[in-house]
């Protein structure tokens, strides 16, 4: 092999490691998929062109994640006016994320890849989305982020306070052990396929939450609905809709690190996906995710409005 060869077989192998450390960080960002490989992208392009004009490069994860953030902060601005525009709520868009080394998965934990706290990252500005991640999720020290998001370390540090004081603010009280929620979860899917309407009630908390993500393509729920009774009763209505459908399958899958399930049609194609929230042994917060352009990622969609409309 050539000297030249050589090189680029290094420069790929080194642009594949530093895939999964972009995506992670960009996916937290940007909640959403093709957001983020579109970040990815551009990141490891900026990556490529540095080593190929002989820059060097002392800790290339740290010069990825540097272009990453200040790519995925620039998304986010412009993001946010198109999410302002979104017709009904808007939610990530789901990973599964069980039985495979996803990318979003390095260096994480669990609680910061779920829809529930993507969504309340939602609520902060992007810089201080980005100085939360880095210094709670990546493990960066204070002054390593104020080189990559260019302020100083004072306010770098009041970012990162207002960010945890949100957060903390609106997060459960104590949390669930895996245990305590593959067992909930398991329970919650039984009682929402056999139709058992107090089975379910019981399992939910008393303020428990559900939100649908349809885009205006797809009917889904209007709003956010609150309430042990009304969410109980569009459970069983959507799960019974998915059991009594011919050709109907519903599989429970692991959806960004908790506990869901994935309605698919006779052939096989994604119709919707629910995530699951749990917190302090109940059942705090379902969502439903069914427009298409957030699930063709993950395969082939079928017509889920379609058959919806139909009445079938």
């Amino acid at each position: 092999m050539s000297a030249a060869s050589h090189d680029r077989t290094a420069r790929e192998e080194l642009l594949d490691e530093l895939r999964p450390v972009s995506f992670a960080i960009a996916y937290r960002m940007l909640g959403s998929v093709s957001e983020a490989e579109d970040v990815v992208q551009e990141s490891l392009l900026r990556v490529h062109r540095a080593l190929e004009a002989g820059e060097r490069i002392d800790s290339p994860p740290a010069f990825v994640t540097t272009v990453t953030t200040r790519l995925a902060i620039n998304e986010l601005r412009s993001a946010r006016a198109r999410r302002e525009r979104y017709v009904g709520e808007w939610l990530p868009e789901p990973l599964i994320t069980e039985g495979r080394d996803d990318p979003a998965r390095h260096a994480e934990t669990a609680d910061s890849l779920s829809l529930a706290m993507l969504v309340l990252l939602e609520s902060l500005s992007p810089e201080q989305r980005a100085v939360l991640l880095l210094h709670d999720v990546f493990g960066y020290r204070y002054p390593e982020i104020t080189e990559i998001v260019g302020k100083s370390e004072d306010n770098v540090r009041q970012l990162a306070a207002r960010a945890r004081r949100h957060v903390e603010n609106r997060r459960p009280r104590f949390e669930t052990t895996r245990e305590q929620r593959d067992e909930l979860a398991r329970r919650f899917f039984a009682a929402a396929e056999q139709g058992d309407l107090a089975g379910l009630e019981a399992l939910l908390a008393h303020d428990v939450e559900m939100s649908g993500d349809g885009g205006g393509k797809v009917a889904t729920i209007a709003g956010v609905l609150r309430g042990r009774a009304r969410v109980a009763q569009v459970l069983i209505d959507g799960f019974g809709w998915g059991v009594g459908h011919p050709g109907v399958s519903i599989g429970h899958v692991e959806i960004n690190g908790g506990p869901g399930a994935v309605f698919r049609d006779g052939a096989g194609r994604l119709l919707a996906v629910w995530a699951v929230e749990i917190a302090d042994g109940r059942i705090t917060g379902v969502r439903a995710i069914v427009n298409p352009d957030k699930l063709d990622h993950l395969g082939p969609v079928g017509d889920f409005g379609g058959m919806r409309r139909q009445g079938s």
